[in-house]
């Protein structure tokens, strides 16, 4: 059978992104606790074509996530990439990955443990650029909450969606700690009742706890506030030089 999609197009036309998206697949990731947890992502494969060509077979993509099968980790990013970018002679390779991740946190000794949304983007064009992005819940006081007529939960306020590029191996529990603890010490210490100066305080909060960290070199903070009649958010991101 003929591969029509890799034969040469004359219509010169750049495809801009062709993949396939949310394939369910277990990957195992770093535990700092155990060594090492296993969960299931959404992974999402897709590739910048040159003009050339007519396209590409989606099953390609399934082939190359299958030869990764149970080695799926943070370690293997570059190499699915290099593999993408070659193996479909692509101008750039992406790959993402939506993920739970299980941690134990909590304060004065009790700590629960707790389901945190995570993403990891990486892409490679000539180098590589690799992000990971975790939200953390807001939770306020019960009476905070009341005051505040929140839509979620009791106490359930918000949520703070951090994205971050790294120069070296930071864990994500290390992230998820600094971020939930910078919260809990603003909304226990912070005595305004207005909604957009909370969410941007938080947001100023988080900013100025990322920019202490050596293995960061960007971020981006969003802040979102969920109430009955409308949300309010705030977002920060740093510079190059990893200010905000």
């Amino acid at each position: 059978m003929k591969d029509i999609q890799s034969q040469l197009d004359s219509r010169r036309i750049n495809i801009a992104k062709v993949g396939v998206k949310e394939v369910s697949y277990p990957i195992r990731l770093k535990d700092k606790a155990q060594k090492t947890q296993h969960t299931i992502a959404n992974a999402s494969l897709y590739v910048n074509l040159p003009h050339k060509f007519k396209g590409t077979h989606m099953s390609r993509f399934v082939e190359i996530l299958n030869e990764f099968h149970g080695a799926i980790t943070i370690r293997h990013f570059s190499d699915m990439l290099c593999k993408m970018k070659e193996r479909l002679d692509a101008e750039a390779s992406h790959l993402e990955l939506e993920f739970p991740y299980f941690f134990r946190h909590g304060r004065h000794g009790h700590k629960t443990l707790t389901r945190y949304r995570c993403r990891m983007h990486g892409s490679l064009t000539d180098e590589n650029e690799l992000s990971l992005q975790i939200n953390v819940p807001i939770h306020l006081p019960v009476c905070g909450a009341k005051k505040q007529n929140t839509l979620s939960a009791p106490g359930a306020w918000g949520e703070a969606q951090v994205t971050v590029r790294l120069v070296h191996f930071y864990w994500i529990e290390d992230l998820v700690e600094l971020v939930s603890t910078t919260l809990d010490q603003e909304v226990e210490g912070s005595q305004d009742d207005s909604v957009s100066l909370r969410v941007r305080s938080l947001a100023q909060a988080i900013a100025q706890s990322l920019e202490k960290v050596a293995e960061i070199s960007w971020f981006s903070v969003t802040v979102k506030n969920y109430c009955s009649e409308f949300s309010s958010f705030a977002v920060i991101e740093s510079t190059d030089s990893g200010t905000a």
